[in-house]
């Protein structure tokens, strides 16, 4: 992976001892993961395990092995197709429904699995059709084919799948696996596009011409034939293509609105304000007065409803009325559709070992108030902006933000004052203020390594196959959270629970307490908070940080303040915990109107607290919480849960406590 990075495979490293030179490597370490999911699902058969703490242990165990096995496949990929390695400045790419050129053909890639879209650049490339078709993506293969090929267009994230389709934007669709609607075929075979499956993980009972000749499979496609199976992505890219450029000569030159002028009034006149719309509805979406609106002449509030609807199609199964409800938000948001275009920066995976070198130490002091990881789908409870505000927000306030998946997409669609998007207002190194797409959600992993890097590098921890020695080092000093604001499938619950066996807590959107788990702490409750302090070889009360390691914030406002406190530990120091106590409290007044609650259960000593409010909450500390404040030396004499240290080193692993760390 290049001469700066020499940690090449961190978690394959902590979980398994092996330590890969070649790819070849990686194959063992990928059986003992097919080995172990194939024990662990055995446990929910009939008759197998019941404790609710063991099954919850199984679901850590699994998103373990769920971050080893995208580490193994990001790195097989990267060496495969000369991927970035973690170099920094990548270019931009394009991102937005209105990325795409409607003068030319189409090609439509959905899904998590990179060779056919690879295989459809090639073909483009090799035979100088870069003027004559646009390749755009959907979802993770979208963030990897552009990490190939620079020309492709990252067109939308999971949530506006739907949107995108029925806006009739492509001219072929090509679908691999994963975060695929199941309904596909149905709305494609609607507007006559074509479907070409090429992973038996999803093959919409549609015939498998693997075999065929390609010129056959492009003739029974232009034949008006819904779709077909191609199993060899060596064979994709052709098919794909040519049909694209067939039916673009069909089309015309440019894309309109699937519907007129006269059907969306027509539409709009016949729904009934039944309501059955909003109750199907995860949003709550007032449609009935928006379609009230647009029979009046007003699609404005069509319009403002388009970002924030996640596209399930609920409200379209429900309607007695049969109104083609995306349609109509479509028709109404048009112009924002074709106006849609930003920038993101080409995603440049791990994090090298140079840059932790530099980081390390002001993450671990708190100097570097902590690394916020937005990651995950875009089923978000108000729409994409949100997202934009949790990268800018951090970024901002010189946190290193680190991108995957949809939440990278979501993020680049807004832009500041001076007509900027977050990757080109903020650098990409993995450093104070860096807004950084680290890849899609195979390369998650990479943020997990970064986090063990911080461990091997600086602190000179061994983390061959010590995974729970790297897991209590990352929980006490590595100031990081996740951020999955708009999960929903499995792979971003698996995600988040990777991430929680390492240490690192998760915030989940409103939509996430639909998972019915959360691993929320009892700052109430002493024994709870008890580590070991090896400088002394006492047991210590500390305070609660991290509080939670998987929580579900209601809203924006809410969770912005809880993600800043979530990155709080208990060795920061006095100067680090300032910082963060600084930006906790400040986001708190500005989102909330409030001083959080709890801030002072993070006060060891007065050095902690915010140096320009350091009199006020001295005063606040005395008067509200009755701690006892020394006034003429401004100094805390009686109060906090603990005192502060700098040699405090906290471990919750009894055998380090006897038997000491394991250095290099």
């Amino acid at each position: 992976l290049g001469p700066e990075i020499a940690e090449v495979a961190p978690l394959t490293q902590l979980i398994t001892g092996i330590k890969p030179r070649t790819l070849a490597d990686l194959d063992r370490a990928l059986r003992y993961v097919e080995e172990e999911i194939v024990q662990v699902v055995d446990s929910i058969h009939t008759g197998q395990e019941g404790s609710y703490l063991d099954y919850e242990s199984k679901a850590f165990h699994l998103g373990m092995l769920d971050s080893l096995a995208k580490e193994i496949a990001d790195i097989a990929q990267i060496c495969a197709f000369n991927f970035p390695k973690g170099e920094d400045d990548q270019p931009l790419i394009e991102v937005g429904m209105g990325v795409l050129d409607r003068s030319k053909a189409i090609v439509l890639v959905i899904g998590h699995h990179a060779p056919p879209a690879i295989n459809i650049a090639d073909y483009i490339d090799e035979n100088g059709l870069e003027d004559e078709v646009d390749l755009g993506g959907i979802c993770c293969t979208a963030n990897d084919m552009s990490r190939y090929y620079q020309k492709a267009k990252i067109v939308s994230a999971l949530g506006r799948q739907l949107k995108v389709i029925r806006a009739g934007l492509a001219d072929v669709i090509v679908i691999d696996e994963q975060c695929i609607r199941a309904d596909i075929l149905y709305h494609a075979k609607k507007l006559g596009i074509p479907v070409i499956c090429t992973n038996e993980k999803a093959m919409h009972s549609l015939p498998d011409m693997t075999a065929e000749d390609p010129k056959d499979i492009i003739k029974y496609l232009l034949d008006g034939n819904p779709g077909c199976v191609i199993l060899d992505p060596l064979k994709v890219g052709e098919v794909a293509v040519e049909v694209a450029r067939a039916r673009r000569k069909q089309r015309g030159d440019d894309i309109t609105p699937r519907l007129s002028e006269d059907e969306f009034l027509k539409y709009a006149k016949s729904c009934t304000q039944c309501g059955n719309c909003t109750i199907a509805c995860p949003q709550g979406l007032r449609i009935g007065q928006a379609m009230e609106a647009a029979e009046n002449g007003d699609k404005s509030k069509l319009e403002s409803l388009w970002d924030i609807c996640i596209t399930c199609g609920r409200c379209e199964q429900v309607c007695p009325r049969g109104i083609p409800i995306i349609d109509m938000m479509n028709y109404a948001a048009w112009k924002l559709i074709i106006n849609e275009k930003g920038k993101i920066r080409r995603a440049r995976g791990p994090v090298r070992d140079s840059e932790i070198r530099n980081v390390g130490a002001p993450i671990v002091l708190g100097t570097i108030p902590g690394i916020i990881a937005p990651i995950g789908c875009g089923n978000y409870p108000n729409g994409t902006r949100e997202v934009y505000m949790i990268a800018r927000e951090f970024a901002s306030r010189n946190y290193i933000v680190v991108l995957t998946g949809c939440m990278a997409f979501d993020a680049a669609l807004y832009m500041n004052e001076e007509g900027k998007t977050v990757y080109e207002e903020f650098h990409d190194r993995f450093d104070a203020g860096g807004v950084v797409n680290i890849g899609s959600c195979v390369s998650n992993a990479h943020i997990h390594g970064a986090a063990i890097k911080v461990a091997r590098i600086f602190a000179k921890r061994n983390i061959r196959a010590n995974y729970e020695e790297i897991a209590d080092y990352i929980l006490n000093r590595v100031g990081a959270c996740g951020v999955a604001w708009g999960a929903m499938s499995q792979k971003a619950a698996s995600i988040a629970t990777g991430f929680n066996r390492l240490g690192v807590p998760a915030v989940v959107g409103p939509h996430g307490s639909k998972y019915r788990r959360a691993f929320l702490g009892r700052p109430y409750n002493n024994e709870d908070w008890m580590v070991y302090d090896l400088r002394t070889g006492e047991k210590v009360r500390v305070e609660p940080a991290p509080q939670d390691l998987l929580v579900a914030a209601e809203t924006i406002e809410e969770a912005l303040p809880l993600i800043a406190k979530l990155c709080i530990r208990p060795n920061d120091t006095d100067r680090g915990r300032s910082i963060k106590l600084t930006h906790y409290i400040d986001l708190s007044l500005k989102y909330l109107g409030k001083m959080p609650d709890d801030w002072y259960l993070f006060v060891r000593t007065e050095a902690d607290l915010p140096l320009a409010k350091r009199e006020e909450l001295l005063k606040l500390l005395e008067d509200e919480h009755g701690w006892k404040i020394d006034w003429e030396r401004k100094k805390i004499v009686e109060g906090p849960i603990r005192s502060y240290h700098a040699g405090f080193n906290p471990t919750l692993v009894e055998r380090l406590f006897k038997e000491g760390f394991m250095t290099l």
